[in-house]
Parts: structure tokens; C-alpha cells; sequence
């Protein structure tokens, strides 16, 4: 499992770099956001974790162009901005995860361990779903709603593979966060609402029927009406 460690705090990077080595990581290790991104994309990692606030280049900036060049690696951001705001910016710009400082190691560890299983889970499989007019490719990350392919980001892609796993059936706010985000549901977070309206405007831009009902009370479904 190879990691790539961006922090430019050497007291903060050495400690995760060991704690992630001696649970059998292999780790490599940027001090700036322009050395990451350049080792983040000449180089494969199973996993990718940034400090948000780096010299060179911000650790948003980071995401969001590894984002643009298609690269799905996860990313876990860690920050010392610990306000709802922060911590849905982080994830709504396209990270995996978000963890304030300061952090337990075990905490970080264990995150990084789900978001790699989770990641390698995904990666064996090559099959597609289909619902109405949208069609999901698992294997290729590319999502059609007819003829028309969506530019979707890490986390819509997602949602939207839970609600096609579960078509027609109402899944909670508190399953959706929990499958997509993998560590429990914050009741004050409005990052799922966040999500799924950006999600809805995306399926429904060319003019097409909505197809995401919101179920009060409830939560979501995906639905013909």
C-alpha cells in the first residue's frame, strides 16, 4: 500500500510517515504543494494525504487540479480549520475524507486503511448499472444520461452508484454518508444536501425529467415519476 504525504510541518510529516510505515505502509514524503502534486501525478498511490494549507501551492489547489486531470486517487485532507464550513469545503472540492488537527494516529490510520480497501474493492470491479436512461461504468468512471456523458466529481459519482444500487428504494441521509464517506454521520453537516443538488443539476441540465425525488423525513430515492 503506497502512500504519498504532503505536509510541510517535517515534525507532523515524520510522525505520520512512521505511524503509516510501521502498520505497512510504503510512504513517500512532499513538504510543499507543488513537489506533491508533481509526485502525485509521475507516480501510482493507493492513497494521497494533504495538509490543506501548504506553501507553494494550497492544498485545495492540489485536489482540485488532480481532480481535473482525472486522477481518482482518495484523498484524506487534514486541516486545522475544524468548522462545518471547512470540513464540507474540503469535501465537496472532491476529497475522500477530512480530518482536523490535532488527530489521533490510530484515527488516521484506520481512515486511511477504509479509503485503501475501499479503493482496491472498487478497482476489481468492471461492471455497469443501468436505470432509465443513465448508464454507470464502474470500471471506466464515466456516467451517460442518454447520449450525454456527465462530468461528474469523486463523490457525486458515488452517490449516484448508491442510489443506483438501490434504485427505487428510499436510502437515508445517514446511509448515504456513511457508505460515501466511510466514518459516521454529522447531523449538522449539509454536505449531502450539498452533493445531491449538484448531483440532480448535472442529471437534469439537458432538459431530461428528474430521476433523484428527495423523501422527507426519509431521505433520498431514485425513481421514475
Amino acid at each position: 500500500m503506497k502512500v504519498l504525504v504532503i505536509e510541510d510541518d517535517i515534525t507532523t510529516r515524520e510522525f505520520i510517515a512512521q505511524g503509516l510505515r510501521e502498520h505497512g505502509f510504503v510512504v513517500d514524503e512532499a513538504e510543499d504543494g507543488h513537489q506533491g502534486l508533481m509526485m502525485a501525478t509521475s507516480c501510482d498511490y493507493q492513497l494521497i494525504i494533504l495538509d490543506r494549507m501548504l506553501p507553494m501551492l494550497d492544498g485545495l489547489k492540489v485536489l482540485a487540479a488532480l481532480r481535473a486531470t482525472e486522477n481518482q486517487t482518495p484523498i484524506l485532507i487534514l486541516s486545522a480549520m475544524d468548522s462545518v464550513e471547512d470540513c464540507v469545503a474540503g469535501l465537496t472540492a472532491g476529497s475522500d475524507d477530512y480530518l482536523t488537527k490535532p488527530f489521533a494516529l490510530a484515527e488516521l490510520v484506520a481512515r486511511a486503511k477504509i479509503l485503501v480497501k475501499r479503493n482496491q474493492a472498487s478497482a476489481t470491479i468492471s461492471s455497469e448499472y443501468i436505470y432509465d436512461d443513465l448508464r454507470l461504468d464502474i470500471k471506466s468512471h464515466r456516467v451517460w444520461r442518454g447520449s450525454r456523458m456527465l462530468n461528474l466529481q469523486q463523490k457525486e459519482f458515488l452517490l449516484l452508484q448508491y442510489l443506483m444500487e438501490h434504485a427505487e428504494s428510499v436510502v437515508s441521509r445517514m446511509s448515504l454518508f456513511e457508505s460515501v464517506w466511510s466514518y459516521h454521520f454529522d447531523p449538522k453537516t449539509n454536505v449531502i444536501d450539498v452533493h445531491i443538488a449538484n448531483l440532480r443539476k448535472k442529471l437534469e441540465e439537458g432538459g431530461e425529467p428528474s430521476l433523484i425525488h428527495t423523501v422527507r423525513g426519509a431521505g433520498y430515492v431514485l425513481r421514475r415519476i
